[in-house]
């Protein structure tokens, strides 16, 4: 209960929420290449591929090469798709005043991980079933990591009127 009374209650920061969500994208995509590159051995397109598959049909799935129009509709998807999760965690997160706090920031991005891990890999596969051969503790760790990533972006970015900035709230 007395932690209920400590949480701050804020407007939501639409900027700090969409740019928290970019910058959370791009850890992703660079944990992505990353992890293509040292340890799937598919390369670095074949996400691209499954991304951008969503709108231009499974069909693209079947190519290995590089193209140039995959990627830049992956890209946009991504980033887009990024946005969109910065938007809903501090939606969920401002008003509760979930972002009051670093910890309780970090366990709402975590929660917020986890539940973008369902939605994506078992709830969007009836959709997008190519999603589902990637199910697994790698994909998990993913959506975590964005999940937390983008709370904690939007926990140092928001704008908070007179109070103290983010980093000092840690202490």
């Amino acid at each position: 209960m007395a932690l209920l009374q400590q949480l701050k209650h804020r407007p939501l920061d639409w900027a700090a929420a969409a740019v928290a969500g970019l910058g959370a994208g791009a850890i992703l995509m660079v944990l992505d290449l990353m992890w293509s590159l040292a340890i799937t051995g598919e390369g670095p397109w074949a996400a691209s591929r499954m991304i951008a598959a969503i709108v231009m049909g499974p069909q693209v799935l079947q190519s290995s090469a590089f193209s140039p129009s995959i990627v830049m509709v992956a890209l946009l998807l991504h980033y887009a798709f990024g946005i969109v999760g910065g938007l809903v965690i501090a939606a969920v997160s401002a008003p509760l005043g979930l972002d009051s706090k670093f910890g309780l920031a970090l366990l709402t991005g975590a929660v917020f991980g986890v539940v973008l891990y369902l939605v994506n890999f078992h709830g969007m596969t009836a959709f997008f079933p190519w999603f589902t051969e990637i199910r697994g503790w790698a994909a998990f760790l993913v959506n975590l990591i964005f999940g937390i990533s983008t709370t904690l972006l939007y926990w140092k970015l928001e704008r908070r009127g007179d109070e103290q900035p983010a980093l000092q709230h840690a202490r």
